[in-house]
């Protein structure tokens, strides 16, 4: 099995930045379970109808809920195959982005609020997936490096749905200090896929303030609205929770494939 290094793009605006914990310097690679990898194949075929997909480009209606804060506006999210995402809100208060950008080296990230100043995303942030926003790419960069291992956990029922649950995340040989998680646990990620169709529903994962990457605040990532769209199979409804509240949701209007979308695009912000 081959499954890719993948970064979480992280929340909007919400912690200081953190340096990365101790360098890496060896990985092991575990067995995967073969129905796992199966799964997320017969996932990924069933996304993109067999076609490669390089890029997307997702704009629609957005709403963002921040504790009182409750606004909508409109959004644009962007993604390419190399693993770098893009998502821009215009919302009542402003303009807010955020990039994640994995392939420069090493992986940077970084968001703006309605003052428009760049900050950096801590590093311990970056491990869990750009393209949060598009399961094409969050499949995809799993399936193409043995770093990452996918194991079968099992036929559950998740927001009221019947999937297959297949779980996703990196081992490395390195002794982490005392108090410090490990690589596995802060890669790990759930894909909840539709037993019939297999399309996801769900992907799950850990995020954590940017100064304390021992507290771990769950994410959930929601699709439904499945359309075709030349060829594949695109979520035109995702929503964001964080700490089992919803934080975004997304309703597209417009998917755009395959439009070549320059890497300029992803720089810092």
């Amino acid at each position: 099995m081959r499954i890719a290094r993948t970064y979480v793009l992280a929340f909007s605006c919400l912690f200081p930045v953190f340096p990365l914990f101790a360098q890496q310097t060896a990985t092991t690679t575990t067995q995967s379970s073969p129905q796992a990898v199966t799964l997320l194949q017969n996932s990924l075929a069933a996304l993109t109808g067999g076609k490669p997909i390089t890029d997307v480009t997702l704009s629609g209606n957005a709403r963002r809920i921040v504790g009182p804060d409750d606004e909508s506006g409109t959004a644009t999210l962007k993604a390419i195959s190399g693993d770098a995402g893009r998502m821009d809100l215009t919302l009542s208060s402003g303009q807010r982005s955020e990039i994640l950008n994995s392939t420069t080296t090493p992986p940077a990230g970084s968001w703006s609020g309605t003052d428009a100043v760049s900050h950096p995303i801590a590093s311990h942030n970056l491990l869990n997936g750009s393209a949060w926003f598009f399961p094409v790419f969050a499949v995809s960069h799993r399936l193409s490096d043995s770093s990452f291992v996918a194991t079968y956990v099992g036929h559950e029922t998740r927001n009221g749905q019947a999937v297959e649950h297949v779980t996703v995340s990196q081992s490395s040989s390195v002794q982490t200090p005392p108090g410090v998680p490990t690589l596995q646990h802060l890669t790990q990620a759930d894909f909840f896929l539709d037993s019939t169709t297999l399309l996801p529903v769900a992907i799950a994962f850990n995020t954590h303030p940017d100064n304390d990457m021992i507290l771990d605040i769950p994410v959930e990532i929601r699709f439904s609205d499945y359309r075709p769209v030349s060829g594949a199979q695109i979520p035109f409804h995702v929503e964001k929770f964080l700490n089992n509240t919803l934080l975004l949701d997304l309703q597209f209007t417009n998917a755009q494939l395959n439009s070549g979308l320059s890497a300029s695009l992803f720089g810092a912000l």
